[in-house]
């Protein structure tokens, strides 16, 4: 079935604004975006109803609980949004036969890798947060095979709460700053995984076949302390940074130390070369500051 509508769920977090962004240059689709107000994936039983009244050929969800320290804490809540409410929307998906896309993070591995992790690796998150979107994978795919799961990391837009715009206030703020610098990772342009989700639907309507674990990511590796450098570089702001080691910056929720994604999968099956993240950097931030 050629897919023409896709409901959007999250429309109000990076991903979700950015594929708001992104839907402007591809009128073959018709986006529908719906809020936690319209859509809210704390409560599961109501979710046929809205997909069923909407009528979609594609759900993207983007809806999500990302309060990774919260989590520790909020193990209902989390789990109900992360594990629970992906479960119910695959199972609508494959009920109606429609194309489900849902997103996973780098947090469902240990951290105690030394090289990429691939999309085949076993699951082992470390904290709380990490357990509820590996239990989110595991059941929307035991549900529904042809589930489309994309795990992502460090992931970044001009719109939102993110490490790029947290450090660009810090740094105008204060005169010096620690930054964790034994933890390593991909950055995500938020914009440039809306991209690549876009272009799996049309790949969908090609014919193509996709569906399972996918892994994205900007190309290249850095640390947070890495990251803040070159936030502060290309922000061109005046700030002393210091890098830390994690155990001088504790945290309610533990933070794998390597969580490095391999997208060799993603690259070649949708044919897409990823910028690298500096160059990813340098955009959101010229649009941060011509805002």
């Amino acid at each position: 079935m050629a897919i023409h509508k896709v409901l959007v769920t999250g429309a109000n977090g990076q991903l979700g604004w950015e594929l708001a962004q992104a839907s402007k240059l591809f009128p073959q689709f018709e986006f529908v975006f719906v809020d936690r107000n319209a859509m809210d994936l704390s409560n599961p039983t109501e979710l046929e109803g809205i997909v069923t009244l909407f009528a979609p050929d594609a759900i993207i969800n983007t809806a999500a609980y990302t309060a990774v320290d919260k989590a520790e804490t909020e193990t209902l809540l989390a789990h109900t949004i992360n594990a629970d409410a992906v479960l119910t929307l695959a199972q609508i998906a494959k009920q109606k036969n429609i194309t489900f896309i849902t997103y996973s993070t780098d947090y469902v591995f240990n951290g105690n890798a030394t090289s990429p992790y691939l999309t085949d690796t076993a699951l082992e998150p470390v904290n709380f947060y990490g357990k509820t979107k590996a239990d989110g994978e595991l059941l929307a795919a035991k549900a529904n095979p042809n589930t489309i799961i994309i795990r992502t990391s460090w992931v970044f837009s001009s719109h939102g709460n993110n490490f790029v715009k947290t450090m660009m206030r810090l740094m105008k703020e204060r005169d010096a700053l620690n930054i964790v610098g034994d933890q390593k990772g991909r950055p995500t342009f938020a914009k440039d995984l809306a991209l690549a989700t876009i272009k799996i639907l049309e790949k969908i309507n090609t014919g193509k076949t996709i569906k399972g674990i996918y892994h994205y990511a900007n190309s290249g590796e850095t640390t947070w302390f890495g990251f803040a450098e070159k936030i502060k570089t290309l922000a061109n702001l005046e700030c002393d940074l210091t890098a830390i080691t994690s155990d001088k910056f504790p945290t309610p929720a533990k933070r794998p130390a390597y969580s490095v994604l391999d997208t060799q999968k993603i690259e070649k099956d949708l044919e897409i070369e990823i910028p690298s993240w500096e160059s990813a950097l340098k955009q959101c931030i010229y649009q941060l500051n011509n805002a």
